[in-house]
């Protein structure tokens, strides 16, 4: 696709204009709480806006609107349905504990509960999730865009977005990315509705559009649907959907840097709503690829870099462009410097140079974040000999980590008792237990071939099979040596911490929203 004049100059004044307008607003960043955290002074409307940006970037816009137009359908829209439930719970219950213990990283918050151990297998874990899965798939599914629409080089367009990223993340931390996301996060939810208004024109109207598409457009698959099957829904889904909007650096971090408790949790509470958009904005975009062009799909993440190809008119190829490329920068932003902030705060600091100066804190962060950036960008282009897609990549590769993570948090914070054993037992064992699980019932060619491998389990219940192990053996490990007495977790001092007053009603019309949307399409 081919981008006229005009085009080439409204996408160049967005993304500058994004940048700059980031860069003047952090040039600020003194101390690491500055850098990493905003100055803990961020309100609700920009939380909310940087979650959705941070949240939504091509891996969606490739990987789930390819799972839409693939096997799956708009089932898929389950992982950001059910994700807005999750992080109502997130605001109401997780929050408050995160702000009034002060902390600038999740691994840090298992420090306080159990001991330094956790902290430290849980920054690791978490280093190489980020590094060779999320800020790999970001980059990969960020270039294959630019690859399939604008004809651009799969590796030049991986570096291009990486490079990108990391000028204005490394300049101004997290008060810039946040910036830079109020911008970026409207243009990607615009871009996605205008993409659907023109995909209902191109396909003759929504009538026509829910009688091609009726066999995708179902909330609740079979029980034996080897991706996505109800129990899943039920019980697996809500695992990587816990950890992923309660307990992932990237996501809470926004929170984190909350002004205040009330504005912490409007912003969660924003961000949810503006996640029931993804539905409309991605997966029915995705379908009506399929539904349009069935014999030109070679693989399902090409369905959305298709339909912009195909539909988008010169004039708005430009905003499009910014919008997909902003959509990938802001979440990679938001990784690389979720990832350089563990680092440095978990690692770095805690074993490295204890002692360090906030001045050297902000620079091994700056150094960290161009790291990080190299490696994705060596590594993000291998992805493409994935069959299954960049979707299920990010997805499967979770599991390795996010049941133990889970259970670690949220059993310490029922049980009182539960010892520093119990939750270092759960972050070793999730690996060896979901790698077993993986291995026999993952359908994977190579150990089919040998014999290993008796049958298929999908991803997401072998997440729920490995969390209920590791919760049965966090349980016996408590009953039989409990902490004397709990501990006691720190304070911090100077924020309000007055809860919103509107929480609960606005939460629950979030979630009676997505309880009538599985009922329409069940």
């Amino acid at each position: 696709m081919e981008l006229n004049i005009f085009d080439v100059g409204v996408f160049l004044g967005f993304i500058s204009l994004v940048v700059i307008f980031s860069m003047v607003k952090s040039r600020r960043e003194k101390t690491s709480e500055d850098y990493f955290l905003a100055s803990r002074g961020l309100k609700w409307w920009l939380i909310g806006f940087s979650i959705v940006a941070a949240n939504i970037s091509t891996e969606q816009f490739v990987g789930m609107a390819g799972a839409g137009a693939g096997n799956v359908g708009l089932a898929v829209s389950g992982y950001q349905l059910l994700g807005a439930i999750t992080i109502v719970f997130v605001a109401i219950f997780f929050l408050p504990k995160f702000l009034r213990a002060g902390i600038y990283t999740m691994p840090e918050y298992l420090e306080y509960r159990y001991n330094p151990v956790a902290r430290s297998i849980m920054a690791f874990y978490t280093m190489i999730i980020y590094v060779f899965v999320t800020i790999t798939a970001v980059l990969y599914s960020g270039g294959l865009t630019l690859h399939k629409i604008f004809d651009m080089d799969l590796t030049k367009a991986v570096w291009l977005i990486g490079i990108a990223a990391a000028i204005y993340t490394t300049w101004g931390g997290l008060k810039a990315v946040a910036w830079a996301d109020l911008f970026l996060g409207s243009a990607l939810l615009a871009g996605g509705l205008v993409t659907m208004v023109l995909g209902f024109k191109a396909i003759g109207g929504i009538g026509t559009f829910l009688q091609g598409s009726a066999d995708k457009l179902h909330m609740v698959l079979p029980a034996d649907h080897p991706a996505l099957p109800w129990t899943a829904l039920v019980v697996g889904l809500w695992i990587p959907n816990f950890y992923y909007c309660g307990l992932n650096q990237f996501i809470v971090q926004r929170t984190l840097a909350a002004k205040s408790l009330r504005q912490g949790q409007l912003g969660i509470i924003f961000a949810a709503a503006l996640w029931l958009i993804v539905p409309f904005a991605i997966v029915l975009p995705g379908i009506m690829a399929w539904q349009l062009y069935p014999d030109h799909l070679t693989k399902p993440d090409e369905a959305y870099p298709m339909l912009i190809r195909n539909l988008i008119p010169v004039g708005l190829r430009g905003f499009m462009f910014a919008a997909i490329c902003g959509a990938v920068i802001s979440s990679l932003a938001s990784m690389l410097n979720s990832a350089c902030t563990i680092f440095t705060m978990d690692l770095y600091k805690q074993h490295i140079k204890p002692d360090a100066a906030q001045s050297s804190l902000i620079t091994m962060g700056r150094i960290m974040t161009v790291a990080f950036v190299i490696v994705g960008c060596l590594i993000a282009p291998l992805i493409r000999l994935i069959p299954e897609g960049v979707f299920s990549y990010i997805q499967e590769f979770q599991g390795f980590i996010s049941p133990g993570i889970l259970a670690a948090f949220v059993f310490g914070m029922i049980f009182k008792r539960a010892p520093a054993s119990a939750g270092v037992t759960a972050l070793v064992l999730n690996p060896i237990i979901y790698s077993l699980l993986f291995i026999l019932f993952g359908n994977l060619p190579f150990f089919e071939k040998i014999g290993i491998s008796i049958g298929h389990i999908a991803f997401l219940n072998r997440m729920a099979i490995t969390f209920i192990i590791l919760i049965f053996i966090m349980a016996v490990i408590t009953i039989r040596k409990p902490l004397p007495e709990p501990k006691q977790m720190p304070v911090r001092e100077g924020i309000d911490m007055r809860p919103a007053p509107s929480v609960l009603w606005l939460g629950g019309a979030v979630i009676a929203v997505v309880v009538a949307f599985f009922i329409i399409f069940r």
